[in-house]
This record gives structure tokens, C-alpha cells and sequence, in this order.
């Protein structure tokens, strides 16, 4: 807090009968709000900051437990003391596997109120000193960092190591030490661009080269489908890295996690990576292969242009002699609606030996968040962007189907076909009549654009992308630019500057997560 005052939420069903231990607290220098519920304190906890919440453990409805995972969603980094008259050693662990910081044993007295208060918040500052001490350190060898030396492993740790930075200063309440991260976040991602742009046609068309989308049902999907183990493969599209990391706690409860990295292909959009995950191929080889199975880059619905998914993926498992027999499954889920059936239609599919699903959940979130006030004010920063996907995934029907398919026994293999980055600047660009309309990528016949703040594929074969029409081009975004015309400028930055997009070329959008996970 600003002001110096730490603020205390006391959550009790029955709060007016500790009024006067409120009012000791007061006078020591607290500032104590109260809610009545565990129901209130979620709400209040969504309205405003606090630096501690102070939770009963016995109340009606959602009690103590349910209200402090609720919390931890909400804000993992809240402190938190619980009240309770048990000393139950399940009751402990349960608390103390969400993390709680101190125990209370009722009935409570001032002295030992104020006490425990003061121990947590304390010991928060000086973990908050000592983390302010280590990144200190981290930040000097940051800014000293030889780009130059990394391959494309190198990058996945460096990208992974300034990620774990950026959660761990999620946690803290200096603002400036987040803008300092955030600026390093942005050299690397100069640097990365300069990095793909160099070494990316050279993945395409030689073998020393990371795994791709197009590698990713093989390496990944195809050792169990090969042991003949039931496998779930869930695509949770447009899912980031870091989303990743802030989900992947929730899954270790109920399954042993193996997680490797891999590189989307170009453009880091979904008719062009996903395509390429569920055929096993790149773009330029599905529209000469199948010709019928591919979709125009123009076609202006997004849900067109991955509609012969099922049959891609068909024809890579045949290929790769991975076809089980029942046949494989595919469902697509794009509302709650399709996630509640699908759901309710998952336990039925238990002989079922592969099923694939793709969740459209957070790209939709995307596209949103672009045209909704409301979205962007909850979700103002990658932070609260973070957070809001970990709500979303835990109270998800999706959640449910990955426990379904741990006690089905099967093997759930979970990653992505891109990520997103906020778009923070505008980059002028020329272009004619017959350009595409995303923001981070165009194609079109007569494009063009800076070569610091994009990649102009004049050669779509160099890309393995495919040349729909004499003369076709593509332009993507570096960095965190996005794609502008001349005389739409101000009114672009008006309506995108901020917002979430892919297609381009970054660090959040290529470098990708997949999981793979066996139950408990």
C-alpha cells in the first residue's frame, strides 16, 4: 500500500462479536476491513487490495478452505491466517498445501492477533527485501547478457529464466522494479526477433533445427499411442508460457508432469500453427498436398479456416502409423455450452482409445479483451491476464475432463499452437486491396513494411508458406509491434495499443509449452 497502512480483511461468520479486537487492531495502526462470508471476502478481495486476510475456518457455506483456494486464485501472493479450533493434522496439511502462512487457535486473543499479524507481515517484507536484493543481481547480468551465444535452446532457458523473474516480481508492490523487468523482457525480445529472422528458413529446410508445430503430435503424442496407452490430447489454444506455469501447480496435484518446450511455426496464428501441429506438415505443403483441405489465408472466419482439422489429423496418424482402432476423436470446444456437453459426453468415450480436444477458451479471451472495456480493466497486465487464465482453468469443464481422463488412467499430452503478446507499438506499413486483416501478420500482393520492426517474406516458399496467388507476400511483426496502415494510425493505436495479439514473432507467441502427463 501507498500510504504506509497495512489493510486486513477479517473474514468471520460471526465478526460483530469481535469487534473490540478489531478496535485493538485499529489503534496499533491497522486498517481492518470485515466480511461475514467466504462468499464476501471473494468479493471483496476482487474489489480492492489487501496486504493480509485473517480467515475463520468454521463457517457456513464456503468456509475457511473453500474461501482460501478461492483467494489463491485470485491472488497467490496474499497472505494469509487462519482461525480455527481444530488441530486436525488433515486440516493442517490441507491449509498448509494452499499455502496458508500462520494458524490462530480460537478463542483468539488480541496480543495473539496482533502478533501473528505483525510475524507474516514482516516476514513478507523481508522476503520482499531479499527477492528486491537478488534481482539486483539477477538485472546486472541481465543487462550484460551475450544474445549473440544463444541457440535456439539457449533461448527457451533465457525466455524460461526471465519468466520466473516476472512471477516472482508479480509478488511485489514496487512498480518500478516491474517496468525495469518489463524493459529487459523487451530487449530480449529485440534481440529473439533478430535471432528467428536469421535462423528460422534454415528450420525449415535443414535438420539441425528445434521441434516445430509440425513435429509435435510425433515427439509428444506418438510414444503412448505407440505403447497402446489411452491418451487425451488437449489443445488449450493461444495459451502462453507463463499461463502455462500459473496452471501447471493446479495439475501436479493429480498427475506426474514431463514438460518439454517447442517452437511455433510462422505466422503464430491459428491457421497456419495449429493446421500444422494437426497434419504434421507446413502450410505450403497442406495446400499442395490437399489442396481441399486448405483454407485461404483471407477467408475471413477464423473458425473456417481450421475446419478440415479432424481430417488432418486423420491423415498424420494414418502416416505416421498411429491410427488407433476405434478411431481417433476430435471435438472442438469454442463456449461453455460445448464444454458443459462435452464434458457430460466424456465418461462415454471411455473406450475410446485417443481423443483430441481443442479449447478455444483463451483465444477467444484475446479477441475479447481487444473490443471489451470491462475485460480490459480486470485484466489490465500480463499479471492480471495471468491470473484471470488461472481462474478460468479451476473452475473449467476442461479441468474436470483432464481428472476424468486421470481416473480413466489415460495419458493426457496438453500444449498450445501460440501464444499472444500486448501489443504496445505501432508499426506504419503498406499494403494494397487484397491484405489479409490481422494485426501482427498480413499477406497480400503488394506489402511492405520496416525491416526493424518486421519480417517481409517477399519468397513464401523460403517460410514453407504457401503462394495462394501469383504474387503473394507476407509481412509479420516483430517485438511487440502491430501492423498499422498510413492513414489509420491514431485511430489503430486508440483501439489495439495494449491489446492482446499473435501472429507475430516474440518470445511469449513461439515459445511454447507441452506436457506430458501421466496420473498419480
Amino acid at each position: 500500500m501507498t500510504d504506509g497502512t497495512h489493510h486486513i480483511l477479517w473474514v468471520d461468520d460471526e465478526i460483530e462479536l469481535l469487534r473490540s479486537q478489531i478496535m485493538f487492531l485499529e489503534a496499533k495502526g491497522f486498517t481492518v476491513a470485515t466480511a461475514a462470508s467466504g462468499e464476501e471476502a471473494v468479493a471483496a478481495v476482487r474489489q480492492r487490495p489487501f496486504d493480509l486476510v485473517l480467515l475463520d475456518e468454521m463457517m457456513p457455506g464456503m468456509d475457511g478452505l473453500a474461501a482460501l483456494g478461492e483467494l489463491r486464485r485470485l491472488r497467490p501472493e496474499l497472505p494469509a491466517i487462519m482461525a480455527t479450533k481444530s488441530e486436525k493434522e488433515e486440516l493442517v496439511g490441507e491449509a498448509l498445501g494452499l499455502r496458508i502462512d500462520d494458524f490462530l487457535l480460537k478463542p483468539l486473543n488480541p496480543a495473539q492477533v496482533l502478533a501473528s499479524c505483525r510475524r507474516v507481515l514482516d516476514g513478507r517484507a523481508l522476503a520482499e527485501d531479499q527477492t528486491v536484493r537478488q534481482y539486483a543481481a539477477a538485472a546486472a547480468e541481465f543487462r550484460s547478457f551475450d544474445y549473440g551465444a544463444l541457440d535456439w535452446r539457449g533461448w527457451i532457458d533465457h525466455y524460461r529464466a526471465l519468466l520466473r523473474w516476472e512471477m516472482t516480481l508479480s509478488g511485489l508492490r514496487d512498480d518500478g522494479m516491474h517496468a525495469s523487468h518489463e524493459a529487459t523482457i523487451q530487449e530480449a525480445n529485440l534481440e529473439f526477433g533478430r535471432f528467428v529472422e536469421q535462423q528460422y528458413p534454415g528450420w525449415l529446410h535443414g535438420s539441425q533445427r528445434p521441434v516445430l508445430s509440425v513435429d509435435v503430435v510425433d515427439r509428444y503424442l506418438g510414444p503412448a499411442v505407440r505403447a497402446k496407452r489411452p491418451c487425451l490430447f488437449v489443445i488449450l489454444d493461444c495459451m502462453r508460457l507463463d499461463q502455462w506455469l500459473s496452471i501447471e501447480p493446479l495439475l501436479r496435484e493429480t498427475f506426474d508432469i514431463a514438460v518439454d518446450h517447442y517452437y511455433s511455426i510462422l505466422p503464430t496464428a491459428t491457421p497456419y500453427a495449429r493446421n500444422a501441429i494437426f497434419s504434421g506438415l507446413f502450410p505450403a505443403q497442406i495446400a499442395r498436398n490437399s489442396p481441399q483441405l486448405w483454407e485461404r489465408s483471407d477467408v475471413p472466419s477464423e473458425t473456417s479456416r481450421n475446419r478440415h482439422e479432424h481430417q488432418l489429423f486423420s491423415q498424420q496418424l494414418a502416416r505416421l502409423k498411429l491410427q488407433p482402432s476405434p478411431e481417433a476423436r476430435y471435438v472442438k470446444v469454442y463456449n461453455i455450452d460445448e464444454g458443459r456437453e462435452f464434458r457430460r459426453a466424456f465418461p462415454s468415450l471411455s473406450q475410446v482409445p485417443l481423443v483430441a480436444l481443442v479449447v478455444n477458451f483463451m483465444d477467444i479471451l484475446v479477441h475479447f479483451r481487444a473490443e471489451s472495456q470491462v475485460l480490459q480493466e480486470i485484466a489490465p497486465d500480463v499479471r492480471a491476464f495471468r491470473e484471470l487464465t488461472r481462474t478460468w482453468f479451476s473452475n473449467s469443464d476442461v479441468w474436470h475432463v483432464m481428472r476424468t481422463a486421470a481416473a480413466q488412467g489415460r495419458t493426457v499430452v496438453v500444449t498450445t499452437d501460440h501464444g499472444s503478446i500486448r501489443g504496445r507499438r505501432a508499426a506504419v506499413m503498406k499494403a494494397g486491396k487484397d491484405t489479409s486483416a490481422n494485426l501482427r501478420y498480413k499477406s497480400g500482393s503488394n506489402i511492405s513494411g520496416d525491416h526493424r520492426q518486421t519480417v517481409w517474406v517477399k519468397a513464401p516458399a523460403d517460410y514453407q508458406l504457401p503462394e495462394e496467388y501469383k504474387g503473394q507476400q507476407y509481412l509479420i511483426a516483430k517485438e511487440d509491434f502491430y501492423l498499422v496502415y498510413p492513414t489509420r494510425v491514431e485511430e489503430y493505436r486508440r483501439r489495439y495499443e495494449g491489446t492482446f495479439q499473435h501472429g507475430g514473432i516474440s518470445m511469449e507467441e513461439m515459445i511454447l509449452p507441452v506436457a506430458v502427463m501421466t496420473p498419480k
